[in-house]
């Protein structure tokens, strides 16, 4: 009986070609693929689905797809490497930077009753993944951090297991890689992560090191958790303000947002976050600056006054100050 037409195998997947990056490819212009009908199930959404393995060139590891073409058509990634089609970003940093909410269920009861939903919204080859009414300062932060060019490294084989324990006795003749592994946050990557967009440790050290790079370096004092707006239009308000950041930062709860203090007269506000990791990130996402009405609003960080008297109660605008940034 066809899969379609057995009631229990009614949502698993049949393709033809995988969906892949250039990367994950490979250089190999007849690259040979071996096809395996419902080979494994997906890692995201645990339905069975076709399995392409491929050697993606010469002194290089066979690859493998790892996850279903429907979870790859919502969130718009490879099948492999998991990172986006279109800049070779981590979904984390893509999310963050276009505000996308994560809608995909990561419980076992619910992921895969909206994978079957989900399919039957995709049509061919397109992607439900909709960036037509992100900001400007998001599209154009993307357009600095996307990977144009392949990245054939990534494909290298393995660590040799034996060699690690000093045991590996092929030489050269060793299909893996004799040198000691890197113990450290990228060595602790898994699908899940990297698929739904969180605590991806690649995403975390590029966001990172981008904001770093436009001069939003987190200050030494942890206890700093505030962010100073300048330059804000003139009709913008309180809540306005509060609304926009809330939209800006999905992944961060709006109760995490403690106040938003605005000066009118100073066209400029103060947004203080109830955590560091929350100011944080906000930071990374507005690493260009944070559109507001049609304006692009400039962002610093915040630093607390010590110059107060004791045990007095400051004002809003003297509980964050802005640090200046070199330009």
């Amino acid at each position: 009986m066809p899969p379609k037409l057995d009631i229990n195998k009614a949502g698993w997947e049949q393709s033809e070609f995988p969906i892949l990056c250039e990367t994950c490819l490979g250089d190999n212009a007849f690259v040979r693929m071996s096809k395996q009908e419902f080979g494994r199930s997906c890692g995201t959404c645990a339905r069975p689905f076709t399995v392409f393995r491929w050697n993606p060139g010469t002194g290089m590891r066979f690859k493998t797809t790892v996850i279903c073409q429907t979870c790859a058509k919502i969130k718009n990634v490879c099948q492999t490497c998991l990172l986006d089609l279109e800049y070779g970003l981590p979904t984390q940093v893509r999310d963050t930077a276009l505000a996308l909410q994560n809608e995909a269920p990561t419980s076992d009861i619910n992921r895969e009753y909206y994978a079957q939903n989900m399919e039957g919204k995709l049509e061919g080859n397109k992607s439900l993944l909709d960036s037509g009414r992100a900001q400007a300062a998001g599209k154009e932060m993307l357009k600095q951090l996307a990977r144009t060019d392949p990245y054939y490294k990534r494909n290298r084989p393995h660590v040799c297991s034996f060699y690690v324990k000093g045991d590996c006795k092929r030489g050269a003749e060793c299909p893996y890689r004799h040198e000691m592994p890197v113990d450290n946050e990228l060595s602790k990557q898994n699908i899940q992560d990297r698929y739904h967009g969180r605590s991806d440790p690649v995403a975390k050290k590029i966001m990172a090191g981008h904001a770093a790079t436009m001069g939003l370096q987190p200050p030494e004092d942890q206890s700093v958790t505030s962010l100073f707006l300048s330059s804000l239009p003139s009709a913008a308000t309180e809540q306005s303000i509060r609304t926009r950041v809330a939209h800006s930062l999905p992944a961060i709860q709006p109760s995490q947002i403690k106040s938003v203090v605005h000066v009118a007269k100073s066209r400029c506000a103060f947004v203080n976050f109830k955590d560091r990791p929350s100011a944080e990130l906000a930071a990374q996402a507005w690493a260009h600056g944070l559109d507001i009405e049609g304006e692009r609003v400039s962002v610093r960080w915040g630093r607390s006054k010590t110059g107060g008297a004791r045990g007095s109660k400051a004002s809003p605008a003297a509980v964050a100050s802005p640090i200046e940034v070199d330009s």
